[in-house]
């Protein structure tokens, strides 16, 4: 198991800064090994010690953090610390882990880093499938562009997702949510072995099926297409089918 995950603070603001090394210093398996104000004072350091984590803020003098981020070479894992939503598109594009809005908790920002701390612990236990079988549902939530707000899905929820041009239409027992996504932006963010693209306008949660019929699905009460484009790979995620 990894012992510790060795991270960067990127942050203008000296009150963010100090918050974050404050939430940093609470939490036994992180290790801060550098703050800077912009990224081009962190640029040459993070080349040299290469750290698991990167706290990056946005908006900076000189140069913003989503502009940093193709730069970085190697790339650490990134989590955004920002008062602005409207960068979270954008952020999922390039790869950002998670995407804290200002003013966050140490709660919101505990969970965040102890999902990364799990996932990276696996990868270094010498059993790596039985870690993987125990942490596979730790990733329990996304977080989606809806209209002028970012709204936290619950994985488990999520009964099918529906495509409609530019947009996707997540379906939940209790919801309908349209984001402004793709498709395959959104497989990204899902597990890939429990959602399935089934037809070029419908992704199924494959733990939600009640029964299939004649290449169709029925999930709650709604009848979804399987296209012959998707059946094959479909029907071989299909635990038991023969």
């Amino acid at each position: 198991m990894k012992e510790k995950l060795s991270c960067y603070i990127i942050e203008d603001e000296y009150l963010a800064q100090e918050m974050l090394e404050e939430y940093i210093r609470k939490v036994s398996f992180l290790e801060l090994k550098g703050v800077y104000g912009s990224p081009l004072e962190a640029a040459g350091p993070l080349k040299q010690d290469k750290p698991d984590l990167l706290f990056l803020d946005i908006n900076m003098p000189d140069l913003d953090g989503l502009s940093f981020i193709p730069m970085l070479n190697p790339k650490p894992v990134i989590i955004l610390t920002t008062a602005y939503d409207q960068y979270a598109l954008k952020a999922y594009e390039l790869e950002v882990r998670d995407y804290l809005l200002k003013p966050f908790t140490f709660e919101r920002f505990y969970k965040s880093v102890l999902r990364l701390y799990q996932e990276q612990s696996s990868k270094h236990s010498p059993n790596k499938k039985e870690e993987k079988a125990e942490t596979k549902n730790e990733t329990e939530y996304i977080f989606l562009k809806v209209g002028h707000r970012i709204q936290k899905v619950a994985i488990r929820d999520i009964l099918f997702v529906e495509g409609m041009k530019d947009y996707l239409r997540i379906h939940t027992a209790e919801e309908k949510i349209m984001t402004l996504l793709n498709f395959a932006k959104l497989e990204e963010l899902l597990p890939a072995q429990d959602f399935a693209r089934v037809h070029r306008s419908f992704l199924v949660a494959i733990d939600k099926i009640d029964h299939i019929e004649k290449n169709r699905i029925q999930i709650a009460d709604q009848i979804i297409p399987i296209s012959d484009t998707y059946a094959e790979a479909f029907y071989k995620l299909l635990k038991g089918f023969q």
